[in-house]
This record gives C-alpha cells, structure tokens and sequence, in this order.
C-alpha cells in the first residue's frame, strides 16, 4: 500500500513538473543565430539542397562519429554476448516450415530494398535521408532473408571487413577535412558543385556512403549473431 502510494506521489509530482513546463512554454518565432546562419549559409558554404545533411555531416560531424561509435559499440557487445550462448543446430533446418509466400516475395524485395537503401544514402544531401536511414533500409533486406530461412548464414568476415573499412576510411575523410578545410569532416575537400546535382556537396554523398554500409554491416552483424543464437 505504501508502494502504491509512493508511486502515485512520484507520477504526480512529475505530472506537475511537465504540467508547469508546458503552461510556461513559449515557442520561438525567430531563428537563434546558430539555426539563422544554418538557414543562410548552408547551401552556398557546403553546396547540400538538405539542410539538414549539411549539419549532421560538416557543421556537427563530430556528433556525428559520436553516434557511429555508440552504433558500433552496441553491435560489437551484441556480438560479444551472444558469442558465449549456444549455437542452433543447423542439422534442423528442414524442420521449420517456410511459407511459399515469404519466400517468393524475399527473393524478389530483398534485392530492390537493398537498392532503396543505397539510393537513400547516396541522395542524402539532395533530398531526406541519409546514412543511417539508408543503411538500416539494407539490413530490413537482411532480416526479412533471415525471416524467409532462420538458419541463412551470412559471411561474418565479410561483414567484419566491410565495417571496418568503412569505419577507417570515414575518420580518415574526417582527418582530411581537418588538414585541408580546416575542420572534422568538412566536405569542402571536393568542389561543392552546382546545388541540387547528384555530385554535390563536396564529399558529403562518399561520406554518407560509408555510413550507409557501416550502419549497414552493424545492423546485419547484430541480426546474425541473434539469428544463429538458440532460443532467441
């Protein structure tokens, strides 16, 4: 009973909080100056139509690698955690029914999903999307092979590489940036070129590209490991 009441005391005083938070709440009717010069100066300083695109990968591209680490790190504990549970005995692939319907439609979306995710990270400075959203468009495509065949075996080497070689050649782009331009990944190593074109904004699509596939190769390497662990 005291529990219950300490609880309801709890919701309360949070309800209160939040209550006076959004009666006090008054929206801003101009730009501060940090989302002013973003506004201004953005398209003609790093040639991106996305405005937004232009401050996640230059203007807060160390925020950025903050988010690829975090992404990384996640996958790599998944990977170190299940690496200690035991494996699914592939002899019982025969017994787990897959329904004609799942399997028709994998065989023929996988491969155009995967296309979508590509085309969302390559046009990211052009129109919204990105890296992330891109690459977990492609491992959507892996898990619905997983779905199709629970026992599928993804190569993990090959996904190893390609997440490392990802991951360096970005932080090397960025150390780039920081030598030529002057900043962390600024993309003006590379001409920004004409504003809405698909070579663009400097090395923002190569930049998006490469977190496309490590976004990519991380989601698919956690769906792997949970895929090949028994009773997940």
């Amino acid at each position: 009973m005291i529990k219950r009441f300490l609880a309801l005391l709890l919701l309360a005083g949070v309800g209160a909080i939040f209550t006076s938070l959004l009666l006090a709440y008054v929206p801003d009717t101009d730009l501060n100056l940090t989302a002013h010069y973003y506004a201004q100066h953005a398209a003609s300083d790093i040639g991106a139509a996305n405005i937004v695109t232009a401050i996640v990968i230059t203007y807060r591209g160390l925020d950025t690698l903050g988010e690829v680490t975090v992404l990384f790190l996640a996958s790599s504990i998944v990977g170190l955690v299940l690496s200690f549970g035991q494996k699914r005995n592939t002899i019982q692939r025969n017994l787990v029914p897959v329904g004609e319907l799942l399997t028709t439609a994998s065989n023929y979306l996988a491969p155009i999903i995967m296309l979508l995710g590509v085309y969302v990270f390559v046009n990211g400075h052009l129109t919204p999307g990105g890296g992330f959203q891109g690459g977990a468009i492609i491992a959507s495509s892996m898990l619905l092979l997983l779905l199709t065949d629970p026992f599928k075996q993804f190569s993990h080497a090959l996904i190893s590489t390609l997440e490392s070689f990802s991951g360096i050649a970005y932080v090397a782009l960025g150390l780039i940036g920081l030598l030529l331009a002057g900043s962390f990944l600024d993309s003006r190593i590379l001409p920004n070129g004409v504003l809405g074109e698909l070579i663009s904004a400097g090395v923002i699509p190569l930049i998006y590209s490469l977190i496309g596939l490590k976004v990519g190769a991380e989601f698919t390497s956690m769906l792997a490991s949970l895929s090949e662990t028994e009773d997940l």
